[in-house]
């Protein structure tokens, strides 16, 4: 069954970046980008879970933390879901293909994210 994920422009006080967050259970997991998903590897910091409110919210975020934007939405399947990688199919309004988060080996509270598009009539395995 597909889930819920959503990217969010966040302009905040330490400056702009991205929020991957993805459905799982009743939360949000979610990453801090450096910028949006790409084929290049772009950094990504793990934040703690959030509401499932962040699905559709866009505004400004309590206590001063700046406010978010959607970048896209959409549904994804899990293809794999370890403590060092996750491999997911992304059907979104942006987004068609494959995004690898890696965590990396030098620097556990560091990951990467690769975007894998989608060949042109290929269907999501």
């Amino acid at each position: 069954m597909p889930l819920r994920y959503v990217v969010l422009r966040h302009d905040s006080p330490r400056g702009l970046h991205w929020d991957l967050m993805l459905e799982q259970g009743d939360a949000l997991a979610t990453w801090s980008l450096v910028e949006p998903p790409s084929a290049a590897a772009v950094e990504a910091t793990p934040l703690p879970d959030h509401r499932m409110a962040y699905l559709e919210y866009e505004g400004p975020i309590s206590d001063g933390r700046g406010s978010v934007s959607r970048w896209d939405r959409g549904t994804y399947l899990c293809k794999h879901w370890e403590a060092d990688q996750i491999v997911a199919v992304l059907t979104g309004e942006v987004l068609q293909g494959e995004i690898i988060l890696r965590r990396s080996r030098g620097n556990p509270a560091r990951w990467t994210l690769t975007y894998v598009p989608l060949a042109a009539g290929r269907a999501a395995e």
